[in-house]
């Protein structure tokens, strides 16, 4: 099959979700080349770092450019170091009549010359929402909306927003690797839920989960209960207003929040006895964090940055088999509604978490039927097919001419003026 050159916005290495799972399944068919954003290098010529990334058995080659051009992302400044870069990397591999697929439209003038079979856009965010986007990202986007040949939606939101856009748009939730969530016999002092089974990841061995299960020891073993976690990036769509309030109103729970703070002043971070910020975890940890919470928390704020969101983690969390409660994100309550409790303002918010924890086991075993089966119905294997559907669908020889690029590749010295934060978009 044609090989897949897939441009992204977030590293291979932040955190593991929607992009990750795709393409570590599509690999199981082709070849998949996933290109991350540019790093800023002016001490030596641009070159291009390469590794493999091992994923349920299957590899994904990972290009990491280095270039001299302080310039955030794919931002059209990059384009003269990159484009001779990535031509040469490419034709060394013989990659020859590939699918592109984009999670930024930035990247949109760098396929030019890759003669693509055909070109995908996965709308995984609304971007240009988000803090320090690139003024061009929604001019780039109609252009790339423009010259796609399928496009996808992470969430109904989304969909909704683009629908009569493009003739070959679908929705395609994010979903949830059910094997790594699975309910685990927590560590010391980990969660009570009744019903709670011992069942490893199908990816570790018994030492790595012993490992795992002592390192969520160390991290959270000493918290009374009841915990209530969080986990995911941390960011400007976070209501840390609501954190602090739910912390001050039940300082008896304990509060756990796990994840890099990205885009946002880390001294912002609401202080409290009963609040722990753990940072960035791996994706193999969280199942044994997430072993010893009772509850876990989706504090979302109500902005522009959240209109769109359909967050991953919530199946996450359900796999897990830990109640979920989270404010009024639209594509949560329409996908989810079923199985996760709404908090509309604070009070409600805090009042939900209050009925979850205590509600009777008659309640609960209802709203473990309703969680599995919303699990089952979400998972990355069966996402991955639909995609591997849509993608046999695509034109069977190149696109008679590759689309054009939204802008001009300009002419700039070899270290260009730094712009906006070169996290811009890493976090979305």
């Amino acid at each position: 099959m044609s090989p897949l050159i897939v441009f992204s916005h977030l590293r291979w290495n932040f955190v593991f979700q929607r992009p990750q799972h795709l393409m570590s399944r599509l690999t199981a068919d082709r070849r998949v080349i996933f290109i991350e954003e540019p790093i800023l290098d002016a001490t030596a010529p641009p070159r291009i770092a390469s590794r493999w990334e091992g994923v349920r058995g299957a590899e994904v080659e990972v290009l990491v450019p280095f270039t001299p051009v302080a310039a955030p992302g794919f931002d059209d400044a990059q384009l003269p170091a990159l484009l001779p870069l990535l031509e040469r990397e490419l034709a060394r591999r013989d990659v020859v009549d590939p699918l592109v697929w984009l999670y930024t439209p930035m990247a949109l003038p760098l396929i030019a010359s890759l003669g693509p079979r055909a070109l995908i856009y996965d709308c995984m965010d609304e971007l240009s929402a988000f803090r320090y986007a690139p003024a061009q990202l929604r001019q780039r986007e109609r252009a790339l909306m423009a010259s796609a040949d399928l496009v996808l939606c992470g969430g109904p939101s989304l969909y909704e927003a683009r629908e009569g856009l493009h003739p070959n748009l679908h929705c395609l939730p994010s979903a949830v690797d059910p094997a790594h969530f699975a309910p685990t016999t927590p560590a010391m002092g980990g969660g009570e839920d009744e019903g709670e089974i011992e069942t490893e990841t199908e990816t570790e061995t018994e030492t790595e989960t012993d490992i795992l299960a002592a390192r969520a020891n160390e991290l959270q073993g000493d918290l009374a209960h009841p915990r209530l976690g969080y986990f995911g990036v941390i960011d400007e769509r976070m209501d840390l207003e609501l954190v602090a309030a739910l912390a001050d109103a039940r300082p008896d729970w304990q509060i756990v929040m796990v994840g890099p703070v990205v885009k946002i002043d880390e001294a912002s971070l609401p202080r409290r006895p009963n609040l722990r910020w753990l940072g960035m975890q791996s994706y193999a940890q969280l199942p044994h964090l997430l072993a010893g919470w009772d509850l876990c928390l989706m504090p979302f704020a109500l902005n522009e940055s959240t209109r769109f969101i359909s967050p991953t983690k919530t199946l996450e969390y359900l796999a897990g088999g830990k109640p979920v409660v989270s404010t009024a994100i639209r594509d949560v309550i329409s996908l989810y509604g079923g199985a996760v409790r709404i908090g509309r303002d604070a009070a409600g918010f805090i009042a939900a978490c209050d009925a979850v924890l205590y509600e009777s086991p008659q309640m609960r075993a209802s709203w473990r039927k309703a969680a599995a089966a919303v699990v089952a119905a979400g998972t990355w294997d069966v996402a991955a097919d639909r995609v591997r559907g849509w993608l046999a669908e695509l034109p069977a020889a190149a696109r008679p001419s590759a689309p054009a690029a939204t802008a001009p590749v300009p002419t700039v010295p070899a270290a260009a003026p730094a712009t906006a934060t070169a996290t811009a978009l890493r976090a979305a």
